[in-house]
């Protein structure tokens, strides 16, 4: 819509932070926020959702929603980074959405090259790059994994699919939410809505304070809800590799036959543990081909029993608190 001078009228930014125990960072955090969304001259929310923090973290956050700015939406426990992500895109009310994590890792400064970028190239999805990462190795290296994996699957050729310091337009959120997916990766699920998606780098700085909440196991889980969600690949290569096993099982029976034939039985008993090491790696295997299944089929489960992926179980906005939802 253009106003009296002709200039289109700014959109309502809607700011999701997802916290999980971070009451040592939420101060500097909101510090840094409000000179930054103030400073764009244009209509914006905070929506910090608590995901079953453990600490401080909520006291604190209800604190904020004093502010007519600030919105607090409380899970009833923890669902993990992307439920609550997704759980505040469920309550945002601006047409362009904007993620950030809560350990000012990503400078929320960073946010108005984001929206500038998205408004000024007409994108619908900005991802971010981050320069100069300050993570140990131990989590770029998942890290680069997760985006060989992304691009292989998606097809889109983003290169930092980890940094959650991204801007979405309110229709590319509005399919997301409607999609009730229980184990998703949001950036990939949005190049799915997106029809022009970029990124750009921005800064990385040393976690403000506490711990990170990414432990090997989240990140490996992470990994899987990439792959289960977006690609049947590991089915494909348990099914390739039990074909490419059966042909070379048949094939080394040819040899041993043809060996025992040649050399004599006395030969062929010498082989006996080589026999065994080959049937103890088919059968393992088969357990690990049987657990990637098995891991499918609990997915299916989970998806069938229609829970909902989260469930607020309050919303504090401003004066009293209001009565949550779940989705």
């Amino acid at each position: 819509m253009k106003g009296k001078e002709g200039a289109f009228t700014k959109q309502m930014i809607s700011l999701v932070i997802p916290v999980y125990n971070e009451e040592d960072t939420l101060p500097a955090l909101m510090e840094r926020i409000r000179p930054v969304m103030s400073e764009m001259e244009r209509p914006y929310e905070i929506i910090l959702v608590d995901d079953g923090s453990r600490d401080r973290s909520l006291e604190i956050m209800t604190g904020f929603a004093e502010s007519p700015e600030v919105r607090v939406a409380e899970l009833t426990r923890n669902y993990g980074q992307h439920a609550a992500i997704l759980a505040g895109f469920s309550i945002v009310r601006g047409q362009i959405v904007v993620t950030l994590d809560a350990d000012l890792q990503n400078p929320p400064e960073e946010i108005p090259r984001l929206i500038n970028t998205m408004e000024e190239g007409g994108f619908d999805v900005v991802g971010t790059i981050r320069r100069g990462r300050k993570d140990s190795f131990f989590r770029i290296l998942p890290s680069r994994i997760v985006n060989w994996v992304a691009r292989k699957i998606t097809g889109v050729r983003m290169t930092d699919w980890g940094c959650m310091l991204r801007a979405y337009r309110r229709p590319v959120v509005e399919r997301m939410i409607a999609c009730h997916e229980h184990a998703t990766f949001i950036p990939a699920l949005a190049t799915h809505f997106g029809k022009r998606v970029t990124e750009i780098e921005v800064a990385h700085e040393e976690r403000y304070g506490g711990k990170s909440n990414y432990s090997l196991r989240k990140l490996i889980n992470l990994q899987f809800d990439l792959v289960a969600s977006f690609s049947e690949l590991p089915i494909k290569l348990i099914m390739y590799g039990g074909i490419l096993l059966a042909v070379l099982g048949v094939c080394f029976g040819v040899v041993l036959a043809v060996a025992r034939l040649v050399y004599g039985a006395h030969w062929a008993a010498q082989g006996v543990f080589t026999l065994f090491a080959i049937l103890f790696a088919f059968v393992g295997l088969q357990f690990f081909a049987l657990g990637v299944i098995g891991e499918y089929i609990g997915r299916i489960y989970r998806e069938v029993r229609k829970r909902p992926e989260y469930v607020i179980e309050r919303i504090y906005d401003g004066d009293l608190p209001q009565a949550g939802e779940g989705a």
